[in-house]
């Protein structure tokens, strides 16, 4: 469940703990109306989200994401994207938090997390500029697909560039189990694409449709998020970041951002992803799993115990 979160955090005050209990009535009394299920320690969900490495994959989505003019005018009037190193980080620490509490948190914990995003998304509204110029706002189902849209393609795609192969089923599972997102944001019923090949039609149809235009608030937002000040710091983690996400950008985007891609650019992402797979498969999983995925798995295999030996 956790791809389909924003992964660039707006800076709001606190919402108060009255606004923050309405929403998480709305979230519980939707969820109960969806029928939907959460997924599971067997489901594909766990299984790709569990890996450190697949937020390489936000990068992608991000720009994704900002090259809707709608996306890109509420994150330069509304996001903290624009700072420096450190803010990158605590924004990071914040969305992966978010990721983890939808993903492997208990029903609470999952539902605590879509009240304080659709918090937010509250705050999140105002004009659009360039493009088609127009308004937006955070809770628009159409913008809401397309953020979730492209972290649904975006995170399977990392997943197997940098761990390991998923079958035709598998991608179609992940996209299935990611339609809680619906009643946990508040998006219609069937709003969400079921099975790899909606999503192709629908990225397919959105970027031939001229809805997704890069504009130079998408250009400048880019550039603070693959590089901002003193990124060379951690020269290697950033470096990693800029060349799987600019490499893995359908090409008509890349080329509207203004990225060059030469052929020392492909030959360098050929190294630095091939060096990312082979430390992730000598490494334990201690390592290169988030701790919050081990103790839920652990949690659930206890139960399973417990309830294997309650029936012997």
């Amino acid at each position: 469940m956790a791809p389909q979160t924003r992964p660039i955090t707006t800076t709001c005050p606190n919402a108060g703990p009255a606004l923050k209990d309405r929403h998480r009535a709305a979230v519980r009394a939707r969820l109960l109306r969806s029928g939907h299920e959460r997924a599971g320690p067997d489901s594909i969900t766990w299984k790709i989200n569990r890996e450190v490495l697949v937020v390489a994959g936000w990068g992608r989505a991000i720009l994704l994401q900002l090259a809707h003019p709608a996306v890109a005018a509420g994150v330069h009037d509304h996001s903290s994207v624009r700072g420096n190193l450190l803010a990158s980080f605590r924004r990071l620490h914040s969305t992966v938090g978010a990721m983890l509490a939808l993903t492997f948190g208990d029903t609470e914990e999952m539902i605590a997390a879509a009240a304080g995003i659709n918090a937010i998304h509250d705050r999140v509204r105002g004009r659009v500029a360039e493009g088609a110029g127009g308004s937006y706002s955070a809770h628009d189902p159409e913008l809401q697909r397309w953020v979730h849209a492209t972290l649904l393609e975006s995170i399977p795609l990392t997943y197997e560039l940098l761990v390991a192969p998923l079958t035709v089923r598998e991608r179609d599972r992940y996209c299935a189990e990611a339609a809680l997102m619906e009643p946990l944001l508040g998006m219609p019923a069937g709003w969400l694409p079921r099975d790899s090949a909606q999503l192709d039609t629908y990225m397919r149809a959105m970027l031939a449709s001229g809805t997704v235009a890069v504009t130079d608030t998408s250009r400048a937002l880019a550039r603070a998020v693959l590089y901002p000040p003193n990124w060379y710091v951690a020269w290697p983690a950033f470096r990693a970041m800029q060349l799987v996400t600019i490499g893995s950008l359908p090409p008509a985007i890349r080329d509207a951002y203004g990225f060059e891609w030469r052929a020392r650019d492909q030959r360098a992402f050929a190294r630095w992803t091939t060096l990312l797979r082979t430390s992730r498969r000598v490494l334990p999983p201690v390592a290169r799993e988030w701790p919050m995925a081990r103790r839920r798995a652990r949690v659930a295999e206890t139960a399973l115990h417990r309830e294997l030996c309650s029936i012997k």
